[in-house]
């Protein structure tokens, strides 16, 4: 019956150097299975996809003046300040790049814990009546009793072959990629926030244009009915002068319209509060001057969080193949246990309860049927996903450099041309306006060179709230800020 039940130790000799001797040579069977080589084969597969080098495809320069990490703060803008501090801790998307963030943490940890041996304790009884033809003969067949075991197990998988540290580091790769992610989904949220901001300033400036010109308006039709009493003019040109009213009533209107809405807007940014942006106001300020390169730096790669989040994601699918191919070679797993067995609860603490067991194994994969050639193949396809991402984000983020610098460039000399037909439409109004006055005119003459001020002093609001967002838009594409080394340095 004996052979039957688990080794049963004299006292005081729980782990004999015999059973050591035992695993030793068991353990030397399955390591020289490692020598043989599995029928399942991962020749033949591989990924296509090259990464572009971005040395190779921008000028080689230097470019030391990147934005800061609070670029923010040189509008001189408080309130914005406050909105887009308001926004990086209440954003629901931020909210969920940190989940992601604390979730890629997780599967580092369970990555890593996979190198280490795992280890158990547990407590096991199952009570049954044993058979009287079944594998254990009188007097235990016939009988009833329990089955009693307290032990510790040990697992540990000898990683001869690397994949679980290839495991590890793809975790590693994918939470930097994270980390990354995070700070490119920051920095479009305080750009977003500084655009909306100059955008309500700009409505608002416009808003006042608006408003001044219909004081305006309101003036000269007054004017109109009173040379119409004196016959000077008839009551077309006082039917002009009375509808020109309106028409501008009605741009107020859209406008008020278009604040409400950009608002609502930021408003969602910084987490739904409307009242923080209820009562905004902001000033059309007078626009940053940009310090631009002479060149497209060579080393955006490191400057540009989502490039860097896209480089890492290639880092990480090139470490899942490494993991995947490791699959097609042996695997040892090494399993020890060592506690009390007996059979009968009451003797389960006895001298002579004590057992132990060494386990090693070893896995060869022979045949699959394809299992893990198409998971090396998926894992090849997706590395080529990322390279393709990579190359695109890449591609993107140089574009948004070269469009936004050139913008910039040709906004100086646009404002420079608006400025110049702006004092034209001004003086032709007012000598317009005086010949009208005097009666060298007609009415129509006064308000097709009012509608040429009006436009002009337009422009001038969205050419100066243009260069405010073409700033921040140029601080976006440079980085915001960001620096890859410091996500380097965390991992």
């Amino acid at each position: 019956m004996s052979k039957y039940l688990p080794r049963q130790l004299p006292p005081g000799h729980l782990f004999p150097c015999a059973a050591w001797v035992f695993a030793r040579r068991a353990l030397a069977v399955c390591t020289a299975g490692l020598a043989l080589a599995g029928c399942v084969s991962p020749a033949g597969i591989g990924h296509q996809g090259k990464a572009l080098e971005p040395a190779a495809i921008v000028p080689q320069a230097e470019y030391a003046i990147w934005p800061g990490d609070a670029w923010w703060q040189e509008y001189r803008e408080p309130r914005l300040a406050a909105l887009i501090a308001e926004a990086l801790a209440a954003n629901p998307g931020l909210a969920a790049a940190q989940a992601r963030i604390a979730k890629a943490g997780a599967l580092v940890a369970g990555a890593k814990s996979r190198l280490a041996p795992q280890v158990s304790a547990g407590f096991s009884s199952s009570f049954q009546r044993y058979p009287i033809n079944g594998i254990f003969p009188p007097p235990l067949g016939g009988s009833d009793d329990s089955e009693n075991r307290l032990a510790v197990d040990a697992t540990w998988e000898l990683d001869f072959f690397g994949r679980n540290r290839a495991a590890l580091a793809a975790a590693n790769a994918g939470a930097a990629a994270s980390a990354a992610e995070a700070q490119a989904a920051r920095l479009a949220v305080a750009a977003a926030v500084a655009r909306n901001y100059f955008e309500i300033a700009r409505l608002l400036a416009q808003r006042e244009i608006a408003v001044a010109t219909r004081d305006q308006r309101v003036r000269i039709a007054k004017l109109v009915a009173a040379r119409v009493e004196e016959g000077l003019d008839s009551n077309v040109e006082l039917r002009q002068a009375e509808g020109a009213i309106p028409q501008i009533e009605g741009e107020i209107a859209r406008l008020d319209e278009a604040v409400g809405l950009t608002r609502a807007a930021l408003a969602t940014l910084v987490g739904g509060r409307a009242e923080a942006t209820r009562d905004l106001a902001p000033a059309l300020a007078a626009a940053p001057t940009p310090q631009l390169p002479g060149a497209i730096p060579s080393d955006l790669l490191a400057h540009r969080a989502d490039v860097t989040a896209a480089r890492w994601r290639v880092e990480a699918a090139s470490h899942d193949i490494a993991s995947t191919r490791a699959e097609f070679y042996p695997s040892v797993n090494l399993t020890a246990f060592a506690g009390l067995a007996s059979l009968g609860l009451d003797r389960l603490f006895e001298a002579g309860s004590g057992t132990f067991g060494v386990a090693p194994a070893v896995r060869l994969p022979i045949f699959d049927a394809g299992r893990l050639r198409a998971k090396l193949s998926a894992a090849n396809a997706d590395l080529d996903g990322a390279i393709a991402d990579y190359n695109q984000t890449l591609l993107s983020a140089l574009q948004e450099v070269v469009s936004t610098i050139t913008a910039i460039r040709a906004l100086d000399r646009q404002m420079s041309e608006q400025r110049a037909a702006q004092a034209a439409a001004e003086s032709a109004y007012e000598l317009a306006l005086q010949r009208y006055q005097v009666g060298l005119t007609n009415y129509l003459t006064v308000l097709t060179t009012e509608s040429g001020v009006l436009q002009q002093r337009l422009a001038a609001a969205d050419l100066k709230a243009r260069a405010l967002v073409l700033d921040v838009n140029l601080k976006r594409a440079l980085g915001g800020g960001y620096r890859a080394d410091a996500v380097a340095s965390n991992r």
